[in-house]
């Protein structure tokens, strides 16, 4: 791609060929960056405008915003660009959306390679195209060399929610089944080992990943789900905690069913990391009724994203709130919530 340095805005390079962004990156410059770089990168085919025209969607509609701040910007199985999306899809899925638009601002450091840039793009692009997502406005501001850790990403979602879903923690009932999509604690492990440089054994893949065909597959099944939660900052503990104080009851997990993956257990031991706290980009909890376990689990566990889906718990009857961990050996403890995240700037 011929890199934006037209007549009078002439870009650095890094001295190995590689263009570099500068700062105040302004009128022609700005110009040429959106309509050369990031415009085709991420599919705009259509005249720039300062908002997107949508059409009627009818019915009920779900909104979220995220941002990520991601370090390092690319790691063993994802990168800023397809994590951005696969978060925002994520939030719409827990309740109950289909996942229809994107809107996409980039913050840029001065500095940043363009060709770097321009491969997260297309990485964000494909994840979009992938989730069925359109990415239809967005912005983009340059900052000071050292303020921005190459590049932050805020998205917004809009999704389209069933007439007859009402998913939350107002619908958590004492009896319902606690089902986790999958291994635990895999995204933490794979951003803190590529941001140390740690040398393993054994690569650990971030599970970054949609999660929205594996929460339509359960409606469509007509489970009665009755909440969904995903399990980024803070892990599942974090999740069932907060869970655990917007219902009101006390949830029971088992330590023996809750998936952890080998490699991620040795790791985050040599780390002094608690897997049931490290976030993950792939996975979510679900509240179901004991009836529908035994479909709900075959369901997820039909689909590549939910493979290692199981039951981990229940919500019980007893008074208070809060999230009870039966170990091993049948002891029983509290699971509390952090009081920070293990391991920060890793979504």
């Amino acid at each position: 791609m011929t890199p934006p340095d037209g007549p009078g805005c002439p870009l650095p390079d890094d001295g190995a060929g590689n263009v570099l962004l500068g700062h105040g990156s302004g009128g022609r410059l700005m110009h040429r960056l959106l309509g050369d770089l990031i415009r085709p990168a991420l599919g705009g085919d259509t005249p720039a405008t300062d908002a997107a025209v949508l059409p009627d969607a009818g019915g009920r509609l779900a909104f979220t915003t995220d941002s990520f701040v991601i370090r390092p910007l690319v790691f063993p199985g994802g990168d800023i660009g397809s994590l951005a999306v696969h978060g925002t899809v994520n939030d719409l899925a827990m309740s109950g959306a289909s996942p229809a638009y994107l809107s996409v601002s980039l913050i840029l450091e001065e500095g940043l390679a363009l060709e770097t840039l321009r491969q997260l793009l297309v990485s964000l692009r494909t994840a979009a195209d992938a989730c069925g997502v359109c990415v239809v406005t967005g912005d983009t501001k340059v900052v000071e060399r050292g303020k921005g850790d190459g590049l932050f990403i805020n998205t917004s979602g809009i999704g389209r929610v069933p007439d007859d879903v009402d998913l939350g923690p107002w619908a958590i009932r004492p009896g319902d089944a606690v089902l986790v999509s999958g291994d635990l604690g895999r995204h933490g492990v794979a951003v803190l080992t590529a941001r140390e440089a740690l040398e393993l054994e054994t690569t650990v893949d971030s599970d970054s990943a949609s999660v929205a065909g594996a929460v339509t597959a359960l409606l469509e099944a007509g489970i009665e789900v009755h909440c969904l939660r995903d399990l980024t900052r803070g892990g599942l503990s974090s999740a069932l905690n907060e869970l655990a104080s917007d219902c009101g009851r006390r949830i029971e997990v088992n330590e023996a069913d809750i998936p952890v993956r080998e490699d991620v257990a040795a790791t985050c031991e040599l780390l002094g990391l608690d897997p049931l706290y490290v976030a993950c980009e792939g996975r979510f909890v679900a509240f179901v009724p004991e009836a529908h376990v035994e479909r709900a689990v075959g369901v997820l566990q039909s689909l590549e994203v939910s493979a290692g889906a199981r039951r981990i718990g229940r919500v019980t009857d007893e008074p208070g709130r809060g999230v009870d961990l039966v170990s091993r050996i049948g002891a029983r403890r509290v699971l509390d919530m952090l009081a920070a995240d293990q391991l920060p700037r890793i979504c």
